[in-house]
């Protein structure tokens, strides 16, 4: 009972709100507000690729950090702080040099947060990571505000709006970062084994490649959907309805997490997840016109996301012990979310106008595949292998 009234619940909720309300007034909009200051599709993949690009670096240079000498909250603070004066230099930046640093620098500080944060989570939540999911989903509830709220404001006002926009939040992000608790220390374990003998594991090999995998499948629809819906006649209304259909799915995931990971395994999760992902990106290249199609391929989202994300999450803190945890988050960041992403928005923003958005979302499908194929026939759950992290031995 104490360790559930020590629990900052609000607090980590209201953190996981603004961070992704960035995300949700960020992504589905500032490729329009690109396009709006005449940058080619190849310009927009090339400068979007940034904040992938920084995420294979800067969670693995925080998470190293906070391994090594601790520092971690006040590198989430920090991280608020430059994320949020990086932005505002795009008041005043047009020309794709001075972007491309300015992204850079907010993507580097930004992007290292978030493993940070959850690894804060799961350390005060100890042993009931099941209940994850229901702090994490006031982020997919702040993304849907956003992209919504986001969405109804450039219907009035001309496209710089979306830096008004995420400026504002990035404020709320820096404040609510000043706010968070430290978690209590953990009791010492046994000492872990090095880094390189858990990733030489093939499941957890396999998971991190899979994973690699499904956001470079993810990396076109972040950077073209809304591009995509906006040629073929969708308002900006209608998209950020899109957008947020997606996320309503992923909340509905994240709320039933603690049940589904009670009855079904990580492995299974993973492979519906995965397999999800080919009808979803096919329908989103070619079926575009069809509004109930649309509907079905964001719904979608619930899986090639929502369960997915979760259950990665969840296999990474089986896999990394205590001592390696924070370098296990920032790996599953930037080789996720970083290289895959990066590897998408850079092959779609190439592909884009030579080959049309039917066969760059095809592309996707088949990186989805490919994911589905590495977690049947290498990932198995550490129960499963009995192997975890802290019994390796260092030859293993």
């Amino acid at each position: 009972m104490t360790a559930h009234k020590a629990f900052p619940y609000a607090r980590l909720a209201a953190y996981y709100f603004f961070y992704f309300a960035f995300i949700g007034a960020f992504s589905p909009y500032f490729g329009l507000y690109l396009q709006a200051i005449e940058f080619s599709a190849l310009d927009i993949g090339l400068l979007m690729s940034q904040m992938q690009l920084m995420r294979v670096f800067g969670p693995n240079v925080w998470g190293w950090v906070v391994d090594r000498f601790g520092y971690r909250l006040r590198i989430i603070r920090l991280a608020g702080l430059i994320g949020l004066l990086g932005f505002v230099s795009f008041f005043w930046l047009d020309r794709l040099p001075g972007m491309l640093l300015a992204m850079a620098v907010l993507a580097f500080f930004w992007s290292g947060a978030l493993p940070l944060v959850e690894m804060l989570t799961f350390d005060h939540l100890r042993e009931e990571g099941g209940r994850y999911g229901p702090v994490r989903v006031w982020g997919s509830v702040g993304f849907i505000v956003a992209v919504l709220a986001t969405g109804l404001l450039l219907d009035f006002m001309p496209p710089v709006g979306v830096l008004w926009a995420c400026t504002l939040i990035l404020a709320g992000l820096l404040l609510l970062a000043l706010s968070l608790p430290e978690a209590p220390p953990h009791p010492a374990g046994s000492p872990a084994a090095p880094i390189m003998v858990v990733l030489r594991r093939p499941p957890v090999l396999a998971l991190m490649l899979a994973c690699t995998a499904m956001s470079t499948a993810h990396g076109g629809f972040y950077v073209f959907f809304s591009i995509h819906l906006s040629d073929h006649g969708y308002g900006k209304a209608m998209i950020g309805l899109l957008w947020s259909l997606g996320v309503l799915a992923e909340i509905g995931v994240f709320l039933l997490m603690p049940r589904l990971l009670r009855r079904f395994s990580l492995r299974a999760i993973l492979l519906v997840s995965f397999a999800a992902a080919v009808p979803r990106f096919l329908l989103m290249g070619w079926a575009v016109d069809s509004l109930l199609t649309m509907l079905l391929v964001q719904s979608l989202h619930g899986l090639t996301f929502g369960a997915y994300h979760a259950a990665a999450i969840a296999a990474v803190n089986q896999y990394f012990p205590q001592q390696l945890r924070g370098r296990g988050q920032a790996l599953y960041s930037s080789l996720s979310f970083g290289a895959g992403g990066l590897l998408g928005a850079l092959l779609s923003g190439l592909f884009w106008e030579p080959w049309g958005a039917g066969w760059v979302f095809a592309l996707a499908a088949v990186f989805g595949l490919l994911g589905f194929c590495l977690i049947w026939r290498w990932f198995a759950e550490a129960g499963a292998t009995g192997v975890r992290g802290e019994n390796l031995p260092e030859n293993a």
